[in-house]
C-alpha cells in the first residue's frame, strides 16, 4: 500500500526564539541542558556560566529571555545571583534537592526541576516560559488560537496551532498536543463542533487530527510525524479535499 506525502505549502506561524543562558556549577548538569536546549526548536543557548559571579557579570551585557539555574553554587547561589540581578528573565531552577522549591516559587519561578532532568519534565517547563513570553510580548493571540478545557479539576488553555489529534476514551477525549496529553470530559461530537473546520477533521470514529500535521497517508492510516492514526475508508476521499483546501489557503 502506497503512502502518499502532503507537500506543505501553506504558511505557518513563526514560532518564538527564547534566548536561554545555563548557570550551574557542574559541567555534566550543564552539557545535559545544553543538549535539551539544542533539540528544542524554540530556544537558542547564547550563554553559560560555570558559577553564579561569573553570570551576575555576564548577565549585565546579555539580553536573556530564560535561564536554566542551579541553586547550590559556591560563594554565591542562584537566589544571591537573582537578588543582585536588575532585570530579571523567566528563571527554571535546575537542582537535585527539593527542600528549595517553596523558596524558588516565593521568585516567580516558570519551574522547579530535579535533576537528572527528565525530557519530558524539560518540554512542560519550556512550554510554560514559551507561553509567558508570548503572553508578555503580544505575539500574536487572538481569540481563535486557544481553546479552554478542563482536565484534573483545572481549566487548561490549549494553542490549537499545538493540537495534534483528539482521540476518543469512552466517556473521554484525550487531547495530545506537541508538550504532553490531557484527558477531558467530553465527547468526540463537542469537540468536532468546537474545533475549526477548516483546521481540523474527523478522520476515524475515534480520531480527529489537526491537518496541519498530517506528513504522510494512505487509504488505512495517516502519519504525524513518528505516530500513525487509523483513517476510515470513507474518511480518505474528506481528508484529500481538506489537505488541498489547506494548500490552496
Amino acid at each position: 500500500m502506497s503512502i502518499i506525502a502532503v507537500r506543505k505549502t501553506f504558511i505557518t506561524v513563526d514560532k518564538p526564539i527564547l534566548k536561554c543562558a545555563i548557570v550551574d556549577d557542574s559541567t555534566l548538569q550543564r552539557l545535559s541542558i545544553v543538549k535539551l536546549i539544542e533539540n528544542h526548536p524554540s530556544l537558542n543557548l547564547v550563554a553559560e556560566y560555570n558559577n553564579a559571579i561569573e553570570a551576575k557579570m555576564g548577565l549585565a551585557t546579555t539580553e536573556i529571555d530564560l535561564i536554566f539555574l542551579d541553586i547550590e553554587m559556591p560563594i554565591l547561589s542562584g537566589f544571591d545571583l537573582l537578588d543582585d540581578l536588575t532585570n530579571k528573565p523567566q528563571i527554571i531552577f535546575v537542582t537535585g534537592k527539593t527542600k528549595y522549591a517553596f523558596k524558588a516559587f516565593d521568585y516567580d519561578a516558570v519551574d522547579y526541576l530535579r535533576k537528572p532532568i527528565s525530557k519530558e519534565r524539560f518540554l512542560n517547563a519550556v512550554h510554560k516560559a514559551i507561553t509567558n513570553y508570548k503572553f508578555k510580548n503580544d505575539d500574536g493571540f487572538d481569540d481563535e488560537d486557544f481553546i479552554f478545557v478542563k482536565s484534573n479539576l483545572k481549566k487548561r488553555k490549549v494553542f490549537l496551532n499545538e493540537l495534534r489529534y483528539i482521540e476518543a476514551l469512552g466517556d473521554y477525549v484525550k487531547l495530545v498536543t506537541e508538550h504532553d496529553a490531557l484527558v477531558v470530559l467530553s465527547t468526540m461530537k463537542a469537540f468536532e463542533a468546537l474545533l475549526p473546520s477548516e483546521r481540523f477533521l474527523r478522520i476515524h470514529k475515534s480520531y480527529i487530527v489537526n491537518l496541519d500535521k498530517v506528513e504522510r497517508y494512505n487509504s488505512k492510516v495517516i502519519e504525524l510525524d513518528k505516530e500513525q492514526l487509523p483513517l476510515s475508508r470513507n474518511r480518505k476521499s474528506d481528508l484529500v479535499e481538506a489537505l488541498a483546501a489547506t494548500m490552496r489557503n
